[in-house]
């Protein structure tokens, strides 16, 4: 008996000898597993998940409408600009986009208006129509930014209404994200 209570087990020769095979088995695995084989196998491996990732962007057929709007205002006015970005994998149809500026007690100051047939998955669009030019405003004022935007997709019609206030700096960009939808 040890000091502890247990009984100390000799081990017996057929012991040893699985223990030595056990050994052995593990040390060929040893040898055969070198540190540029983990490497290389892991760099295949997030090469390979990046790109089913990257794929499905591709592949997995999902919709996604955004409006990047720029804004500068200077002694002279207003100039807003606005980029139509279709980020889905499918097409948009019959596009039709307002964009108009009101002041702080809601009078239009400028509107334009645009219309398109058809923006393509993947592609954007920025068009005179989308620029917003607005001459003798004052520019110490705040202003809304309003941008109504309809179109048809896959599964009907689609309406996007989206709002930014601007005036208190001279230079301003803002992106607005529609509705994502997958399948």
């Amino acid at each position: 008996m040890t000091a502890r209570g247990f009984r100390e087990i000799e081990p017996t020769a057929a012991d040893e000898e699985a223990a030595e095979e056990i050994l052995e088995s593990i040390e060929e695995a040893l040898e055969r597993v070198h540190p540029a084989r983990v490497m290389f196998s892991t760099l295949v491996v997030l090469i390979i998940t990046i790109l089913l990732l990257g794929g499905s962007l591709w592949v997995v057929p999902y919709d996604g409408v955004t409006a990047d709007v720029v804004y500068r205002q200077s002694g002279g006015g207003h100039i807003v600009l606005v980029e139509l970005d279709n980020r889905g994998s499918r097409s948009i149809q019959e596009i039709e986009m307002s964009i108009r500026m009101v002041d702080e007690v809601g009078i239009e100051v400028g509107r334009t208006d645009f219309d398109w047939d058809q923006l393509g998955p993947h592609t954007s669009i920025a068009h005179d129509d989308l620029e917003l030019v607005i001459d003798g405003a004052s520019v110490w004022e705040n202003y809304t930014i309003e941008i109504d935007l309809n179109y048809q997709y896959h599964n009907g019609e689609k309406e996007e209404d989206w709002s930014i206030d601007v005036g208190g700096w001279t230079s301003e960009y803002h992106i607005k994200f529609g509705t994502f939808t997958i399948f």
